[in-house]
């Protein structure tokens, strides 16, 4: 089985990426789960909700971070559970903007679907720029620890 990546959006994107942008003070505003046949997972406020897409890999509008740890199962029954449900607009300004945690089991937002297909707990409480440090911070005590083991 091949490799999973979290793919970070830094792309101009529309004023609704501006604004997570703006909010988060970061450059990111999206985030993607990408499957080793190609897949990109995620909930997308532009496609509706949770959906599958082909992505078109552009450097100059993502970054990726491998996420050997992933666990292809978990990804993939979160996906079939929730293929198709809506985008959680009211859970995303809840848990981003107030310090309240509102949860709505029929639908999610991006980095809410990413952190709970990492399994990662409080998923909801996740934006695109936390979510990628975190990841970022795991990738790199990964490499160490595996480093550590060469030296």
């Amino acid at each position: 089985m091949g490799l999973i990546y979290l793919a970070l959006y830094k792309g101009r994107g529309t004023l609704f990426n501006r604004l997570i942008r703006l909010w988060t003070r970061s450059i990111y505003s999206h985030c993607e789960l990408v499957m080793p046949d190609g897949r990109w997972l995620s909930a997308s406020a532009m496609d509706g909700g949770v959906r599958a897409k082909r992505i078109e890999l552009d450097l100059a509008h993502w970054d990726l971070i491998p996420v050997p740890w992933a666990d292809h199962n978990r990804i993939e029954q979160l996906f079939r559970a929730n293929q198709g449900r809506g985008y959680d607009w009211l859970g995303l300004l809840g848990s981003q903007l107030l310090p309240i945690t509102i949860d709505n089991q029929r639908r999610m937002f991006c980095s809410e679907f990413c952190a709970a297909g990492l399994g990662y707990p409080l998923p909801q409480r996740y934006s695109p720029a936390l979510l990628g440090e975190v990841v970022r911070h795991v990738h790199n005590l990964n490499l160490g620890h595996r480093n550590e083991a060469h030296a």
